[in-house]
């Protein structure tokens, strides 16, 4: 389990930009469907979407108290 925010975020980027860019399966059900459908499509049903989802949940917590650029107070 990676722990590391940037290493994550790195992981992500590089799947992204290996599967998700010139996916045609993503820009075709875009087409036809939307894209809500293409999306959900893509979290849902796809390996690489599922991987980038895994990845996610693993910046909860990561994120130490007081490391928000923005603050609502």
């Amino acid at each position: 389990m990676m722990k590391d925010r940037a290493a994550i975020f790195e992981k992500v980027t590089e799947l992204m930009d290996e599967y998700c860019v010139n996916c045609f399966l993503k820009a075709h059900f875009r087409k036809e469907y939307g894209k809500t459908y293409a999306h959900s499509f893509c979290i849902n049903k796809c390996t690489v979407g599922q991987q980038i989802k895994e990845l996610g949940k693993n910046l909860r917590g990561t994120r130490k108290r007081g490391d928000r650029k923005f603050s609502n107070k």
